[in-house]
């Protein structure tokens, strides 16, 4: 099964957008499945206010496994990171016109009201897995440039 796949099916079992794309990469990276889910897991649903996709938050927890820095004063880690970050949500932006989740589904999540559009609409189930699938891409080709 692929990263692209194994996030998919993750979305599909209930996990949340953050989960999915961190859960495709935890493993190899050296965290358990069920520490990188209780991590990601308030990250759904633009951090359940409509801000940064799940997605992209679930791929940048990745990346920090991969390409993070953890030691004080490191300014060469913290400047590495940083251009992995930015690298990273400047192709999912390019690709999907934002990073913020209530843009991406053009409705707020956390506005009772957009709630109710976008289930009625479908959106998670029509419109997330492609966010998912494209941070998990986009998350493959960063960590190995």
């Amino acid at each position: 099964m692929t990263k692209n796949e194994n996030a998919l099916e993750l979305f599909a079992c209930g996990y949340n957008c953050a989960q999915s794309v961190l859960g495709a990469f935890c493993e190899e990276l050296g965290v358990n499945k069920e520490t990188a889910f209780k991590i990601a897991s308030g990250f759904g649903g633009g951090m359940r206010q409509g801000e940064v996709c799940g997605a992209v938050t679930g791929a940048l927890m990745a990346i920090g496994l991969k390409e993070g820095f953890y030691e004080e004063g490191d300014v060469t880690g913290k400047a590495h990171i940083g251009e992995k970050i930015m690298a990273f949500e400047s192709m999912f932006e390019e690709k999907n016109g934002s990073i913020l989740c209530k843009t991406l589904l053009g409705y707020n999540p956390s506005i009772e009201s957009d709630l109710k559009i976008i289930k009625e609409k479908g959106l998670f189930t029509n419109l997330c897995p492609k966010f998912i699938d494209d941070g998990v891409t986009m998350t493959e080709k960063v960590l190995i440039s």
